[in-house]
């Protein structure tokens, strides 16, 4: 994609970077100068600074290409800026690299081409396109046609060959040139009614108009007025609302202090524990040390008792 824009001529350096995270931007610039190249004489005054003008704009784009370039768009990737978004640029830019490829290689086949001033006008090939599959379908439409009345000849060349050979009479035909005068007379009623109901319609509806249009003003200026008047109530809303944020603003001091008498507490709470557990840790070295030296105690006296047996013996 970036090397097809570059070899259309694109004035911004672009790479697949710039599409790593949504860029509707760089998207809009991408459409608007590839709209440019199908149709020099487009008009895209759209903003995008809205969702809803990208979204107004997107629809456009691909109204544009589905009916100059016959090319379908997925406006939902459009609309993504992203790497989707690129593959759908992609069949935009697919259209128009391809025939500047064959403009180029048709002009230099032919040997009377500048490399450097290659310019293709894709818009009357496209309009040239659409006349011919136009005509195609109207050259189906009338052969179907003319196959229906050609196998209808036959029978017509007999009755035809019949209202020949018959002898005209003058009061039939001047009983038919009457019936189709009369039938031309009621076509001419028909018509100067229809012009009569039109003009009678036309005056219904400029009355009508007319009677929106007041009914128009009158709201528009009750709707001043109903600007410029002020509520009876807004007063007491503006005092309420005074008292709601002084309550609230007390509201969030009692919170911030209860928060912070909570976090001392539980601080607090911590070290009354810290020094219960070094307190009992404490008392179980202390229990330790006595056990050892009762149990060291325990062990000399039967030597002592020995020695004392002994002296008495001597």
């Amino acid at each position: 994609f970036t090397e097809m824009m570059r070899a259309l001529g694109f004035p911004r350096l672009i790479s697949m970077e710039n599409f790593r995270t949504p860029n509707f931007k760089l998207v809009y610039e991408c459409l608007t100068w590839l709209m440019k190249r199908y149709d020099p004489n487009v008009d895209l005054g759209i903003d995008i600074d809205t969702e809803q003008d990208r979204v107004i704009f997107i629809k456009t784009v691909a109204e544009f290409m589905a009916t100059k370039a016959h090319i379908k768009l997925n406006t939902k990737k459009l609309y993504g800026a992203d790497g989707y978004a690129v593959k759908e640029l992609l069949k935009v830019t697919t259209v128009l690299y391809n025939a500047i490829k064959t403009n180029v290689a048709s002009t230099l086949e032919s040997g009377t081409a500048d490399m450097t001033s290659v310019s293709f006008d894709i818009s009357s090939r496209i309009n040239e396109l659409k006349e011919a599959r136009k005509l195609a379908s109207e050259i189906t439409v009338k052969g179907a046609q003319l196959y229906d009345l050609l196998g209808k000849e036959v029978d017509l060349r007999e009755q035809r060959a019949m209202v020949v050979a018959r002898a005209l009479e003058i009061n039939e035909v001047e009983h038919g040139l009457q019936a189709s005068i009369e039938a031309v007379r009621n076509e001419i009623k028909k018509t100067e009614n229809m012009l009569h109901n039109i003009a009678s319609d036309e005056a219904n509806l400029e009355a009508k108009i007319e009677k929106k249009k007041a009914e128009l003003e009158r709201m528009q200026k009750r709707v001043l007025t109903l600007q410029n008047v002020r509520p009876a109530h807004m007063d007491e809303y503006e005092k309420l609302e005074e008292d709601l944020q002084k309550l609230y603003d007390a509201y969030l001091i009692k919170f911030r202090n209860l928060s912070f008498l909570e976090t001392q507490l539980e601080e607090q709470n911590k070290v009354e524990q810290d020094k219960v557990e070094e307190a009992e840790q404490q008392k179980r070295i202390m229990a330790d040390k006595i056990r050892t030296e009762e149990l060291k105690h325990r062990r000399i006296s039967p030597d002592d008792e020995d020695d004392d047996d002994n002296k008495h013996i001597f």
